[in-house]
């Protein structure tokens, strides 16, 4: 295979950007063990000084306008910032927070005079900030969040409080030790009117570095993980700013107290404010995906030297990855991360025609939609693939040293933060509920009644269980593309693609008349949607588990002849992959029948075989610099 090729193709148009994260990465050949190294408040420091330095090569200006010291690129940026990722996760944290947060909040939130008072020194580092959103009571829920910040219109100020302990700000990046200024959000009130959640700019540290009066700074402490990032806690005791503090793109206060924004509709403008904020969200599904890689570049590397057991009366051991069981561990995990790399690809690119072009709401809504669908999987891939990487490494990938450990420390908590996943899929599938109740409506009375008659033969056929005897009449008699290939209809992407749409709509379909039953049935909207909530859920994931499969087939046929072959056993062991792992669903609703079931397994062995053939040049072309994945239980003249 060409590796190089294969690279190139992966990096896509933003390989610049991510070459030079690459190359800042190698010049630091310590950075896989900084988190055990070093003790927390050295280590904090450090991870500060690598945060300055990204700043100083030019990291973060990729993403904003030339005007204050950018470049424009919104992909560039977001690339560059996934790539972090190969290295100290701390460091890609604290920059996420700083340069995608902080200064995003204030190019987002902010108009002129934000942008030029603040922007550039956010971008270089030399105003350190922080993102006060979460609060100890609330974090997902960020509509009820109880700090306030009401208007003074004898001093022409914001009061800034905790109401509550409740209200406390908590888990706020760069808090503890580093900021001296927080995008805080809170519940504005104006004339005793509360006008819902805005962001203000609030000073948390003076020049000496010790927290402002009337301002409560407190550390967290040790975590799981991602120990370089200072994340505290910030109570307000009746803390004044000035008016032009509010960040007020979206909505306005003048002087006499005057509160106006051209959003009348308060959700919607809630909404709005933060769905400029998505990149977060973008960044940190991207950068879940590049931590995967990290862990399946070390251990295959690892399965392709290591030696255990072997035949009988043999004195040679078998190589690691040549038995069936590890190849089933950790190749089809590798497929789906070229997945989802092509899904997060195809987001990235969305997110910067959106911004770039000013797109309207309802291209803003499917990006949100995709970015939080996208960073769920994500997130939970790279959990599940750290782990399976670590347990196949056996004790040696339990030793801090060989670095799989400090990585399913430091991702851990990507399920949670810029959203909750359980929370992020019940907002995808919210946005399908709603396309389809639109889609329903524009129906005239002869479709509607046709669609409600298809419903009904749905239901009819699964119930009299008719499908199972059509699949297995389709195994008995050979399609076009079975006839020279007994496995060639399980290789084809339409099928593949069609019985994930399937699962998707019906899925949908199901949770739309269980809704629909229990409020015709005058049940409280609330406990109906309460009930549905775990196929609400499944829903959600039935559709993003489509999108990256799509993406995937795209990158496919889009691909370079020379790798394409390479990338085609990829998408098949993916597809057939998640087909599998919800068999016992298209059992029951007639999709599969057992025989069927059965070759989609054997056909995911023999993937599994042909993938093993260039595992270690799949993980190569991710180009995780040699200082992040070069550990000491992986020989370096195996795998150069």
């Amino acid at each position: 295979m060409n590796t190089s090729a294969m690279r190139d193709y992966l990096d896509g148009p933003h390989k610049a950007a991510r070459d030079v994260v690459r190359a800042g990465l190698a010049a630091h050949a310590d950075l896989g063990d900084l988190a055990v190294r070093l003790p927390r408040d050295e280590y904090r420091d450090k991870v500060l000084d690598l945060l300055l330095q990204s700043a100083a090569d030019g990291m973060p200006a990729r993403g904003y306008p030339k005007e204050y010291g950018g470049e424009g690129d919104l992909g560039g940026f977001i690339a560059a910032f996934e790539t972090l990722a190969f290295g100290d996760l701390s460091l890609m944290v604290k920059a996420g927070v700083q340069f995608g947060l902080f200064a995003g909040a204030i190019l987002h939130l902010g108009t002129e005079k934000h942008h030029e008072r603040y922007l550039a020194d956010a971008v270089s580092g030399q105003l350190l900030g922080c993102f006060a959103m979460t609060e100890t009571g609330h974090g997902s829920n960020v509509q009820a969040l109880g700090t306030t910040a009401t208007y003074d219109e004898d001093t022409d100020e914001f009061v800034v409080h905790t109401p509550t302990p409740a209200a406390r700000k908590d888990y706020i990046g760069n808090a503890a030790r580093h900021g001296r200024m927080a995008a805080v959000f809170a519940q504005l009130v104006v004339g005793g009117e509360t006008h819902g959640v805005h962001c203000l700019l609030v000073p948390i540290r003076g020049a000496d570095g010790e927290a402002l009066p009337g301002v409560t700074l407190s550390d967290c402490g040790p975590k799981l993980g991602l120990n370089g990032v200072d994340n505290g806690r910030i109570v307000f005791d009746q803390f004044r700013v000035p008016r032009d503090a509010l960040l007020d793109r979206y909505a306005q206060v003048d002087a006499d107290g005057n509160y106006n924004s051209l959003i009348e509709n308060p959700d919607r403008r809630f909404f709005t404010m933060l769905g400029t904020l998505v990149q977060g969200r973008v960044s940190v599904g991207g950068a879940a995906i590049n931590a995967s890689k990290v862990a399946l570049t070390i251990a295959i590397r690892y399965g392709a030297q290591r030696r255990q057991f072997g035949a009988p009366g043999s004195d040679q051991e078998a190589i690691l990855l040549d038995y069936r069981m590890h190849q089933r561990r950790l190749l089809p995990l590798l497929a789906r991360t070229y997945a989802l790399h092509f899904a997060q690809a195809e987001l990235v690119d969305q997110f910067a025609r959106v911004f770039n072009d000013d797109r309207d709401e309802h291209d803003r809504r499917a990006l949100e939609a995709q970015a939080a669908g996208t960073k769920a999987l994500g997130t939970w891939h790279a959990t599940e693939t750290i782990q399976m990487c670590r347990e196949a490494c056996g004790g040696a990938g339990y030793l801090a040293e060989n670095r799989l450990a400090t990585l399913k420390a430091d991702t851990d908590v990507f399920t949670t933060f810029e959203g909750d996943n359980t929370v992020l899929l019940q907002l995808v599938a919210k946005g399908l509920l709603t396309d389809y109740r639109e889609s329903f409506g524009k129906l005239d009375p002869l479709g509607t009644a046709r669609f409600v008659a298809a419903q009904a033969v749905e239901i009819a056929v699964e119930k009299a269980a008719l499908r199972p005897l059509i699949e297995r009449l389709r195994d008995a008699v050979p399609n076009r593309g079975d006839s020279a290939d007994p496995d060639a209809g399980l290789r084809d992407d339409d099928y593949h693609s069609g019985l994930l749409r399937f699962r998707e709509e019906h899925m949908l379909a199901g949770v739309a008349r269980r809704l629909k039953a229990g409020i015709d049935a005058g049940d409280d909207p609330f406990d109906v949607f309460n009930r549905c909530q775990d196929h609400v859920i499944a829903a959600g994931r039935a559709h993003v588990d489509r999108v990256v499969l799509e993406a995937f087939d795209s990158a496919v046929r889009n691909a370079p002849e020379e790798i394409r072959p390479r990338l085609r056993d990829l998408y098949d062991l993916h597809a057939l992959a998640t087909i599998e792992a919800e068999r016992a669903w298209y059992l029951e609703h007639g999709r599969l029948s057992p025989g069927r079931s059965k070759a989609i397994t054997a056909l995911v062995n023999e993937l599994c075989a042909a993938v093993r053939t260039a595992a270690v040049e799949l993980v190569d072309a991710f180009g995780v610099p040699g200082s992040s994945v070069e550990v000491p239980m992986v020989v370096p003249s195996q795998h150069e």
